[in-house]
């Protein structure tokens, strides 16, 4: 069991991934970041989908800056939040929108 998040085009191409082992509490912070409380169940993600705008990568790429100045570089859960954030937001603006999926 475990937090497996999948960041989509609108072609269904994986464009950002992210894990947490079930015992990992940073899983919590990408949820929170995105919004996403009903997706969480305890030991994985739901296994739901949900479309995000620009817009709200956006508020979550702000309210990671606001939290984290960018992440402690040795912290390697921080470190892919934000690519996983950052690699949502760059196909949301080719793409208008960006589906993420919460296993």
């Amino acid at each position: 069991m475990g937090h497996d998040i999948y960041g989509v085009n609108k072609a269904g191409k994986e464009i950002a991934y992210a894990r947490f082992s079930m015992g990992n509490y940073n899983a919590t912070i990408l949820y929170s970041l995105l919004e996403a409380h009903k997706y969480y169940a305890g030991v994985s993600g739901s296994g739901n989908w949900n479309t995000y705008s620009i817009p709200q990568i956006e508020k979550a790429l702000n309210k990671y800056k606001q939290l984290y100045k960018n992440g402690d570089s040795q912290n390697w859960d921080l470190k892919q939040i934000l690519e996983f954030i950052q690699n949502c937001l760059e196909t949301a603006k080719k793409e208008e929108s960006v589906r993420v999926y919460f296993g």
